[in-house]
């Protein structure tokens, strides 16, 4: 990966960071997780729900690193909105982006801002910090009831 890319990478993260989206408690969430990174004190509240016509909705609110927090204003912007086939598709393509140790090729269709944690893949302790919201998001997601078909993808 060039010098340009993972400083592009890093600048949309640290955009996330600054301007987070989604971060709002969802008030009717239909299932809700609260995660803690006790190595660092991360921490974050994901909620979730699906509406009425298919569309999942995610809120989350919470305190932490750069990443962890950039971590879930991206899941957040990429989910807000689509149906649970596609939130299954990213969860899975993000945790497996998590698991590539940095060698791991992205899918920006699929990840959109969340191709910009490749390098983190490269940092065991900061993976746990980008894996925080998303680990909070199945949480949430199993207390909800959505069941996500795990043979897609």
């Amino acid at each position: 990966m060039s010098s340009n890319v993972e400083s592009l990478y890093q600048e949309i993260i640290l955009d996330h960071y600054k301007h987070p989206r989604g971060n709002t408690p969802l008030a009717d969430a239909a299932g809700e997780s609260h995660q803690v990174n006790p190595t660092c004190g991360d921490e974050v509240t994901v909620g979730i729900k699906v509406d009425d016509s298919g569309h999942v909705h995610v809120g989350y609110e919470g305190q932490g690193c750069s990443i962890s927090q950039a971590s879930a204003s991206v899941m957040s912007e990429l989910l807000e909105g689509t149906d649970v086939t596609e939130m299954a598709r990213a969860e899975r393509a993000f945790v497996d982006l998590m698991h590539s140790k940095g060698a791991g090729e992205p899918d920006e269709e699929v990840l959109g801002d969340g191709v910009a944690f490749v390098g983190v893949a490269k940092y065991p302790a900061r993976i746990k910090c980008a894996l925080l919201p998303w680990m909070a998001l199945q949480d949430a997601r199993l207390k909800a009831g959505i069941e996500i078909d795990k043979s897609e993808g």
